[in-house]
């Protein structure tokens, strides 16, 4: 089977009628009519019904339509890839970040890239960790450096930091005077709490109480760390989120919560069975090399 005859095949496939994909193809009936026999005689298969209007694809038709996009897809994506060998290595890497440490990890990983390859170019999505998942499976980036928990079964992954999951209160909060830099479940249950909007978050939040007996007064969920910070400064309530929502903000005081699960692993990841570009895999053979894996 050559490529050109995959082709013809798939445009048929697709039109199912041979004057309009002949057209297409731009050229005449009679050869795409020989082309399509011949593939059958080679397959000893018939690939498409002959109908008074129009084609019908075959079950052996059909497997060879889904076969056929993936051969021409890998196709022009080595010949892409070996123009981009030519040319030095280019393009952009789309890769989505969650907030809290995800930038700051992501931006060694850019500096380093950009030196060993300063043609490429970098595309940043943001959201929180089932968003960006969520567009991971769309195909509107092929990376994400995520939190767990994550769906293992779809993605591949490795750590590439951790942080804890703090209290953040307005300098003059009575709990912000209390001795020590840490605080008891117990001591933030009358309190008004601002929590990640990932259920995953919410779920670990509301374990944590369940020694007590009692819910959290949970007031407000968001994805955006420096919102919360925001909102806890305004003492609107006690945002429970990892460590960096505290950055650039001297009107707050965070404290440790004494409890399990308080951990947040970052993990860069990208997803099981999907082809990824040549600079996509360079990319993250680059990442891997800075975890010694």
């Amino acid at each position: 089977m050559e490529l050109r005859t995959l082709r013809y095949f798939v445009t048929v496939a697709e039109e199912l009628n041979i004057t309009r994909a002949a057209g297409i193809l731009n050229i005449s009936q009679p050869p795409l009519s020989q082309q399509l026999k011949n593939l059958e005689e080679e397959l000893n298969t018939v690939l498409f019904v002959r109908g008074k209007r129009q084609l019908t694809l075959t079950e052996s038709g059909q497997m060879l339509y889904r076969r056929a996009k993936d051969i021409l897809s890998l196709s022009e994506k080595t010949e892409a890839e070996i123009l981009s060998l030519k040319a030095g290595m280019t393009g952009t890497v789309s890769i989505g970040l969650v907030e809290g440490m995800a930038p700051d990890i992501a931006a060694e990983w850019f500096a380093g890239f950009l030196k060993e390859h300063p043609q490429v170019r970098f595309r940043i999505l943001d959201g929180n960790s089932d968003d960006l998942i969520e567009k991971m499976r769309g195909g509107l980036i092929g990376l994400a450096v995520i939190t767990a928990p994550y769906d293992q079964q779809l993605l591949n992954s490795f750590q590439v930091g951790q942080e804890r999951m703090v209290a953040l209160m307005r300098r003059d909060h009575p709990l912000a005077a209390r001795e020590g830099d840490s605080l008891e479940i117990e001591d933030l249950l009358p309190e008004p709490l601002i929590v990640p909007s990932r259920k995953a978050h919410i779920d670990t939040i509301r374990r944590w109480f369940r020694k007590t007996g009692q819910n959290p007064d949970i007031i407000c969920e968001m994805d955006n760390y420096l919102d919360a910070a925001a909102l806890a400064g305004r003492g609107i309530g006690i945002s429970l989120f990892p460590q960096t929502a505290y950055i650039l903000n001297d009107f707050l005081v965070s404290k440790e919560i004494k409890a399990p699960d308080t951990a947040v692993d970052y993990l860069f990841v990208w997803r099981k069975g999907h082809q990824l570009s040549l600079l996509e895999e360079t990319f993250i053979d680059f990442v891997k090399n800075r975890y010694g894996l």
